[in-house]
């Protein structure tokens, strides 16, 4: 991007978050005051709020973007320690940082999931992630049916067809792939398969299309002016929305006719729940973003992690190879042979450990809590970054070195060093889920290919918000010859 356009965006984008602010400044400010009321002994965290409305926004998403964003937050507690203040995207916002901060940001009763404006627009209020209490706990229970192991069995077969056939379409043929566009595919038509039953189709393909463009606002300043990114994702999510309205109709007509029962997929479990229409719209939306991105981005950043270590590639290799020259032509992996799986899932969550999909957690507080002798008030934003421990040399010696040794013996990971599925009770249900779609594809891709970084693509990445290679990490691919 040149210049004068990088910089007349970003004004821009100054100019929309103040005015969006505006309204809520009266209540960020009383928030500030009224917490220093509330226990006058429990000091606010050190730091400083920055400019106001914006504070210390644009210093972090471009440092996001030129992924320089470690070394911001590591200057951050080099100056202030591990519990510290700012304000992010308008609002005053407390940074943890450590193994105690990651129990504390999962498990307290005080703190809660905060959703981004734009997130909630997109996407919908009524999400797993915004509901509490019994609502929270009811939704959750409805997902885990589909996503806890003994479902996640029955999809192996379906996951390992639906890999096959992307394989077939994307890669057999082709000299060159940009591998995080094809696994975003990828992940996105698992998920619709095993948890939605959508099948290939036109939906479907309608679903991919504004999704696609939908994802591209979440992060965006949430003013909505015509001929803005944020306005054509908005209009995406509309159109995304009527396609799954339509979708639960389809359900509840089975349903009524016998046709279908509520364990055929999650939307019919919610339709015979009783769930609100909205509501389920709102979490299949959430569903659909949250549960192909990440792991997307971990297949894509495991790939290229393979191509840079011949040992670890190597050893991937062997472990699959041996499984696959067990299998009659044709026949899918089963849940036995995922199990067989121990070094390549290790080296997924050292990929995870270096590159974590999710870099921060935003969450909120809601009742004044206190965290390492600082009141943090309520309705202040906190978070943290996965960073922070997963890199940090005393939990993980050399921790810019790819030793997937680290995740073989798991009990050897302190408690809430290494975070990449949440913890405690709001560990992620879809964790399992992830776990084995991305060992289905690993399968077939280092069975089946060769590969190696196209000339003229680097390995850098860029994060905003999720990673995102240069070039969707383009490489030339070989078959192998059986």
């Amino acid at each position: 991007m040149d210049a004068a356009p990088a910089t007349l965006a970003a004004a821009v984008a100054v100019v929309l978050a103040v005015v969006a602010s505006v309204p809520v400044l009266l209540g960020l400010l009383s928030a500030s005051a009224g917490g220093k009321k509330t226990n006058p002994k429990a000091p606010l965290p050190p730091g400083s709020f920055g400019l106001p409305f914006i504070g210390q926004t644009l210093s972090l998403v471009r440092a996001l973007r030129a992924n320089t964003a470690d070394d911001w937050l590591r200057r951050c507690v080099a100056t202030y320690g591990s519990v510290s203040r700012l304000r992010l995207f308008g609002c005053p916002t407390a940074f943890l940082v450590g193994t105690t901060a990651n129990k504390f940001i999962f498990t307290s009763a005080g703190v809660t999931a905060k959703t981004p404006e734009s997130f909630a627009r997109m996407v919908g209020r009524r999400t797993i992630r915004d509901v509490v209490g019994d609502e929270h706990r009811r939704v959750r229970a409805m997902m885990v049916q589909f996503l806890r192991v003994d479902a996640v069995k029955r999809h192996v077969a379906s996951m390992d067809g639906e890999v096959r056939s992307h394989l077939d379409a994307e890669w057999r043929g082709r000299g060159t792939v940009a591998v995080m566009p094809s696994m975003k595919s990828l992940t996105f038509d698992i998920m619709c398969t095993a948890i939605f039953g959508l099948r290939t189709g036109a939906v479907r393909r309608e679903l991919w299309t504004e999704f696609q463009e939908l994802v591209r606002g979440i992060w965006a300043v949430p003013v909505n002016l015509p001929f803005s990114t944020y306005s054509r994702c908005l209009a995406a999510s509309q159109r995304g929305r009527r396609a799954v309205a339509g979708v639960i109709q389809e359900r509840r007509t089975k349903l009524e006719r016998g046709e279908s029962s509520p364990a055929s997929d999650v939307v019919s479990l919610m339709l015979s729940e009783g769930l609100p229409d909205e509501e389920i719209i709102d979490n299949v939306m959430f569903l659909m973003v949250a549960a192909h991105d990440t792991t997307a981005a971990l297949l894509t950043f495991l790939i290229r992690q393979l191509d840079a270590d011949k040992d670890a590639y190597d050893k991937v290799v062997q472990e699959q190879e041996e499984i696959a020259r067990s299998k009659a032509a044709g026949e899918a992996l089963s849940w036995e042979d995922l199990g067989k799986m121990r070094y390549t899932w290790a080296a997924a969550l050292e990929t995870l450990r270096m590159v974590p999909p999710v870099f921060t957690m935003m969450r909120k507080t809601v009742e004044d809590v206190e965290y390492g002798g600082y009141l943090i008030p309520k309705g202040w934003q906190v978070i943290h970054a996965a960073n922070m421990t997963q890199w940090d040399p005393a939990i993980f010696p050399e921790p810019g070195r790819f030793d997937p040794a680290r995740f073989e013996n798991a009990s050897a990971v302190p408690p809430f060093a290494f975070v990449p599925f949440g913890g405690g009770a709001r560990v992620c249900p879809g964790n399992e889920f992830a776990r084995v779609e991305t060992l289905v594809a690993v399968h077939h891709i280092v069975t089946r290919f060769r590969w190696k970084l196209a000339a003229g693509c680097d390995r850098s990445f860029s994060r905003f918000p999720l990673p995102y290679p240069s070039q969707g990490l383009l490489i030339d691919i070989e078959p192998i010859q059986k």
